[in-house]
């Protein structure tokens, strides 16, 4: 039960970085910067023989860009689960167990979840197009980058979906409040 309240909580923790709040001694986003895109989030990481399956719903809001930004995860009840910021050479993670520093995305998520998730993709994937860093290849119902097929067709209903089937296979579902064609 103790093994499963804290992979839930790192569960919970990695998606706050998945973009959310920070701390006081990370800069702040300009603001300048784009508006908050924001929804429901849904992440799931498939069981192995090492783990148990995991999984998170819970609502986000994000602005920012793969250099800086921050990411708030809230339950469906109103709670705040977790808070990253990040900026170049640093991020934070502030969830309930306290606040954290790391060097950068790859390595909050890698912590906070066994996985490294591609956070600095994320604003991109989520506006529907594939992020500016690393190669990507079309596919008919969106795109396939940094191991992930990125679903992308049905953005204009506020849908993106994104699926890594390496194990363990992560499966995450976003449902935006105001999709951006």
């Amino acid at each position: 039960m103790i093994a499963r309240r804290t992979a839930g909580a790192l569960l919970a923790a990695l998606a706050a970085l998945f973009l959310v709040a920070g701390c006081a001694t990370a800069p702040q986003p300009s603001s300048d910067q784009a508006a908050w895109t924001s929804g429901r989030l849904s992440l799931r990481v498939e069981a192995t023989s090492e783990r148990i399956v995991q999984s998170l719903s819970v609502v986000f809001e994000l602005r920012g860009g793969a250099d800086s930004g921050e990411l708030r995860l809230t339950s469906p009840l109103g709670t705040q689960v977790a808070a990253a910021q990040w900026s170049p050479g640093q991020a934070s993670l502030r969830t309930s167990e306290g606040e954290r520093q790391f060097a950068d995305l790859d390595a909050l998520s890698r912590q906070a979840l066994g996985e490294t998730l591609p956070l600095a993709a994320l604003p991109d994937w989520l506006a529907g197009r594939p992020w500016r860093g690393a190669a990507h290849r079309a596919q008919a119902t969106g795109f396939e980058q940094l191991g992930w097929v990125v679903e992308t067709n049905r953005l204009a209903e506020g849908w993106v979906s994104a699926t890594r089937e390496a194990a363990p296979t992560l499966k995450l579902r976003v449902r935006l409040d105001r999709p951006e064609a």
